[in-house]
């Protein structure tokens, strides 16, 4: 069993880990703020804006899992190294961009990096817990905070950027983080066991994984522009559907599985994975907000950004205030009392139309914001605690791996609901979110165990 590390290590080991979740979230809600100006340097049009947005989601997404296999076998620090190097020098090429081929490309390097920082920074914390249930709740809530503050302020510090220094400005800011996360990881961060080197990756399984929700993606961007009944989308549904059927098919017979289906068998595990489904598909679909400040109330970037600074305190304190209140009664109840809460404000930005005010817009996002924000650390913490000793590299992997994944189909999926306007799109995507919302709360309520508990 892991010896917890002394307060003022744990401490420092939280701080450098949130670190790299906070570039990760940061580049997520920075760059939607800055997709208008990037189509006007560009010349480019909404599918061409979609792909800045969900070349890093599919890259993101569709390594995770691997990536935390590494982590498990090699070492996390060490991929959490190479992994805040690489997106550091992806969001330079971002920076230094002259196309959009280019800049989506450099999009795709920072998924990767991603990738590899997510799952391992988050093992690295649970590493540092040393098994303390209790410490670990807090250090996950913290961990999650941060990259809620991250993803919260993102847009008004995004927003300031490309008003006052171009949209370039917004990747080159991560140079510097890059660095000093690397520094400070490597110097103070402690390794974590290696695994016992055995089967190799699962490389046809990790193929599988990026063609399946590729090929959605593909479907649901083209589908905004050219139509769903396209024979070009149609197919790419096809492809869909045939390599998640492989893939499963793969997994089920593969000796070291890319995700081990086993895993779902603990009830835990498995409604932990659907409520990070739900909140990251809605989550992502608030594009739209981005878009309805700029495009529909005529907002510059930077007040755009700015309208969105009060989602901060909101996000960081009902992050905070969910991990105490997981350590003491367990996971179950803040999470289907969050989802509750998220579903009841999606359904009250259901009224949001053009014509409505700040304050109004505000006091709704804000319902919204609370409920997800207490469902979070308890789901992060559910997934942690249900994994197999050795696997939680995997099993965040997991989790992660399908939050991403349905962020990424969500933009594209809520890019093509754009089509109907603004405004109606938006009604459409809302209401969507709260049936989510309430599905996720649904399945928590039924088949997570009454007293289910981070240590037991």
């Amino acid at each position: 069993m892991d010896i917890p590390l002394k307060p003022r290590s744990f401490a420092l080991a939280v701080a450098i880990t949130s670190l790299g979740f906070v570039v990760v979230q940061l580049d997520i809600s920075v760059v939607n703020i800055a997709l208008m100006r990037i189509g006007l340097s560009f010349g480019a049009g909404v599918a061409g804006l979609q792909w800045v947005v969900d070349g890093y989601a599919l890259a993101f997404a569709s390594l995770l899992m691997s990536a935390g296999a590494l982590g498990d076998r090699i070492g996390a620090r060490r991929i959490f190294a190479v992994g805040m190097a690489l997106f550091t020098l992806a969001s330079l090429a971002c920076g230094l961009a002259q196309g959009m081929a280019t800049l989506i490309a450099a999009r795709v390097g920072q998924g990767v990096g991603a990738a590899m920082l997510m799952p391992c920074s988050l093992v690295l914390l649970n590493h540092a817990s040393g098994g303390n249930a209790s410490l670990r709740a807090t250090g996950v809530s913290i961990w999650t905070a941060a990259g809620g503050a991250a993803l919260a302020a993102g847009p008004a510090l995004g927003g300031f950027m490309i008003d006052s220094l171009g949209w370039r400005s917004i990747f080159l800011i991560n140079l510097p983080i890059g660095v000093f996360a690397i520094l400070l990881g490597l110097r103070f961060l402690q390794e974590t066991p290696r695994k016992p080197e055995g089967a190799p990756l699962d490389l046809p399984g990790q193929v599988l994984a990026i063609l399946a929700p590729l090929a959605l993606t593909v479907a649901f961007i083209e589908g905004g522009v050219r139509g769903f009944a396209s024979p070009l989308v149609m197919a790419a549904f096809l492809v869909a559907a045939v390599t998640g059927a492989a893939f499963i098919a793969v997994e089920r017979r593969s000796t070291a599985p890319l995700l081990p289906l086993g895993l779902f068998a603990d009830p835990a595990f498995a409604v932990a994975n659907f409520v990070g489904l739900a909140i990251n598909l809605t989550t992502y679909g608030m594009i739209f907000v981005s878009f309805y400040f700029q495009q529909t109330k005529g907002y510059s970037p930077a007040v755009a950004g700015a309208a969105f600074t009060p989602f901060l305190a909101m996000v960081i304190l009902s992050n905070m205030a969910a991990g105490p209140v997981v350590a003491r009664k367990g996971v179950k109840l803040p999470m289907i009392v969050g989802l509750c809460i998220g579903a009841l404000g999606y359904a009250l930005l259901f009224s949001v139309d053009a014509d409505t005010s700040y304050a109004s817009l505000m006091w709704r996002l804000f319902v919204m914001t609370v409920g997800s924000g207490l469902a979070v650390p308890a789901m992060t913490t559910a997934v942690l605690a249900s994994a197999p000793p050795g696997m939680e590299g995997v099993a965040s992997g997991v989790l992660n791996s399908i939050r991403q994944t349905s962020g990424a189909i969500g933009v594209a999926l809520f890019g093509a609901l754009m089509t109907f306007g603004i405004v109606p799109g938006m009604r459409i995507a809302f209401t969507a979110s709260a049936v989510l919302m309430l599905l996720g709360a649904g399945a928590a309520m039924l088949f997570m165990r009454p007293a289910w508990h981070p240590d037991t």
